[in-house]
């Protein structure tokens, strides 16, 4: 079997996933046209070398119906020959495409892939592809299922956190992910959006709250209280879990992940595209892997899928120098860290998705570039990033930096 490899990764900053954001102009087509046209030119891609264009979409209907990936190769000016692939693994999709691609390339199917995701919050809410996992009468009662809101006030009902300890968490996400942006750490990856006329629209994280304090969130309401007891949805998770007697609603819009709109594209290959490309290799990929979790409380898949993964790879814990694992809600990260005994010290250095925001699809693999750009930046070795997934599931990858 072929390794594989990265070469290249480009981001778009992440707008606020509303109709007043910067980046709600944009369509999902042209913001993954832009992080492939910015692939290509920084590193003088002779796209004819490129096999596939896979991107994880969350809601591929609308706009970002159709195979947009295939659209966006051929808008990016790619050539007729490259084909295009869209996948949903909820919010895992990001990193499932990137996986997808690390697959085509160590299997020896592939030369090169584009992996990335584009998710236009904005425009295309969450949600609107419906589905029958959240919406049919005759299975979701099956599987007791319940709003993720309701399932990251589960877990923190469970495990014992306040909403000061998950508020303490999120004004630390919003701590780092703001020195991450002063000291630059994200500006090799971040292209800049630009408009039809060639003006920039967004060249900065826009959900980004820098000096959030403790007594700021305090004043937030639970977003998900309501749902709960009048939507009925805290009698259905308690009846899953019996031993739980109510339900603390601790998670706000402030601890949770903002709604965003943003794309990325990740460019990954063989040993032999290097001397095709004239690039150099960036990370290995070890090795990834999926898992699924129980779907009523459904946001406990990362420490799982990472227990197989490590095992899967022959690697501990202590193997690994960075962890990223998306930010969903605070609680989820904060289970994290009790399941594996990993501190916070090595999870998120640079802030994650309550600070920066999480556009669905693109998500898993632009947590997969922060990683590498923070293995280059500290000289560290190793990464593991690993997302909670709808419906109860969990993806993670294991890079390792050449």
């Amino acid at each position: 079997m072929s390794q594989a490899f990265i070469y290249d990764h480009v981001r778009t900053p992440r707008g606020k996933g509303r109709a007043d954001g910067a980046l709600h102009e944009i369509t999902p087509l042209q913001l993954a046209t832009q992080v492939l046209q910015a692939l290509r030119d920084r590193s003088r891609l002779d796209t004819q070398l490129i096999d596939d264009v896979i991107m994880g979409i969350v809601s591929p209907i609308g706009e970002q119906g159709a195979v947009l990936p295939r659209s966006a190769a051929l808008n990016a000016g790619y050539g007729d020959g490259i084909p295009g692939v869209q996948v949903n693994r909820f919010c895992a999709s990001g990193l499932e495409a990137f996986n997808m691609a690390a697959a085509k390339v160590m299997s020896g199917q592939s030369l090169a892939v584009v992996g990335g995701g584009v998710e236009s919050m904005s425009r295309v809410p969450i949600g609107s592809d419906g589905g029958a996992w959240p919406t049919d009468p005759s299975f979701a009662p099956t599987i007791h299922f319940t709003p993720q809101g309701i399932g990251a006030d589960l877990i923190a009902t469970i495990d014992g956190y306040t909403r000061e300890d998950v508020d303490a968490y999120a004004v630390e996400s919003q701590r780092r992910a703001a020195a991450a942006w002063e000291q630059q750490r994200f500006s090799g990856s971040i292209v800049p959006v630009r408009d039809v006329i060639g003006e920039i629209v967004l060249a900065r994280d826009e959900h980004l709250r820098p000096g959030t304090t403790l007594a700021d969130l305090g004043k937030l309401k639970p977003a998900f209280e309501q749902l709960g007891r009048m939507g009925g949805f805290d009698a259905v998770a308690i009846q899953r879990y019996p031993q739980v007697e109510s339900i603390r609603h601790v998670h706000t819009g402030g601890n949770s992940s903002g709604i965003v709109d943003g794309a990325c594209a990740i460019l990954v290959g063989n040993a032999a595209y290097a001397a095709h490309s004239g690039l150099k290799p960036r990370a290995r990929i070890r090795a990834f892997t999926s898992i699924g979790s129980e779907p009523s409380i459904m946001l406990t898949g990362p420490a799982l899928v990472t227990a197989k993964l490590l095992k899967q790879a022959g690697m501990a814990l202590a193997d690994i120098d960075l962890f990223e694992v998306n930010e969903a809600f605070a609680s989820v990260v904060m289970r994290f860290m009790r399941a594996t005994g990993v501190a916070h010290e090595k999870i998120n250095v640079n802030g994650g998705a309550i600070a920066l925001g999480h556009p669905l699809g693109a998500t898993g693999a632009i947590i997969v570039g922060t990683a590498l750009d923070e293995l280059e930046r500290s000289g560290k070795s190793t990464a593991l990033c690993t997302l909670c997934v709808g419906a109860g599931m969990g993806t993670a990858v294991i890079i390792e930096r050449v």
